[in-house]
């Protein structure tokens, strides 16, 4: 028999080599992207090198959020945009604003000044609106006003002592300012209606105070209850209505405007500040009022 023949099979594995696939563009977009934000960032820091301090503070109040009320935005001028509503508009009720007291000295202003202001917010508000900031705006001006007044009696030297006879107060009827007598130190010589150099010089620096305000003035004298032992007519009713008419004098003497004076009276002994003590110094008196609601 025959032996088969053996044969075997080959087998050819045949690799196809390739060059690398085409690459993307992506890179060059991220790339692209880098080197701008890389421009973009450096022009800022070139811009907030040359801006001035004000176009500073304009781009800041630009993106600040400062106020709800609904205004118009815009730049008024490089770099100066604004957000924040002009004075005088509200769009919407709102709570009036308060008023910060400022610290001054007797020569500064008064919040009185600034009532153009002040008004210019008020015509956009209702009547109760209105009239809260007017008064808020009188009783920072009382404030103030009682501020400069103490102040300048504490640093005047030849007014030493005085301070106790000075009395201010916040009443209905408006700012009181009061010059009492004190033991040994009065005001005018008993029964006369001429002044001392001292009670003199106390109505300047009042009337310097009160010729910032736009209040109207009463003034009233005061006695104690001493009466007059010659039973002539001249009595406390006449002594304090002199003695009251001398400190309108004195107040115009140094600049209050005479339309401002209210009303100039003489009380007598009938409102004692020391109601216990009728004969006590404080009851004679001179009285200033500041009256209330009157410089709209």
């Amino acid at each position: 028999m025959a032996r088969k023949a053996t044969t075997s099979t080959i087998v050819v594995r045949k690799i196809k080599k390739s060059g690398h696939g085409h690459h993307g563009g992506a890179w060059k977009v991220a790339y692209a992207d880098f080197v701008t934000a890389m421009m973009a960032f450096f022009l800022l820091l070139w811009l907030l090198n040359a801006a001035t301090k004000e176009q500073l503070e304009g781009i800041s109040d630009y993106f600040s959020p400062i106020s709800t009320t609904a205004s118009t935005s815009g730049g008024g001028g490089l770099l100066a945009g604004k957000t924040i509503a002009e004075t005088g508009v509200f769009d919407t009720a709102t709570a009036p604003k308060a008023l910060a007291p400022k610290v001054s000295t007797l020569d500064s202003d008064i919040p009185g000044e600034d009532d153009a202001q002040d008004d210019d917010i008020a015509t956009n508000l209702s009547d109760e609106q209105a009239d809260a900031v007017l008064e808020q705006r009188e009783e920072q001006q009382f404030r103030q006003a009682e501020t400069q007044l103490r102040q300048a009696i504490a640093e005047a030297p030849d007014l030493q002592g005085l301070a106790k006879s000075l009395l201010i107060e916040d009443t209905p009827e408006g700012l009181r300012i009061q010059i009492l007598d004190q033991e040994g130190l009065p005001m005018f010589p008993v029964g006369e209606a001429e002044m001392f150099a001292h009670t003199l010089r106390v109505l300047e620096l009042v009337a310097r105070v009160v010729q910032r305000m736009p209040q109207d003035i009463a003034i009233s004298g005061h006695t104690d209850a001493t009466r007059y032992q010659d039973k002539t007519a001249y009595s406390n009713w006449e002594l304090s209505a002199d003695r009251a008419n001398a400190a309108r004098r004195a107040l115009l003497q140094f600049g209050v405007a005479e339309t401002r004076v209210s009303r100039v009276v003489g009380r007598a002994a009938t409102e004692p500040l020391f109601a216990d003590d009728p004969q006590a110094p404080g009851n004679r008196r001179l009285s200033v009022v500041l009256l209330r609601g009157t410089g709209k």
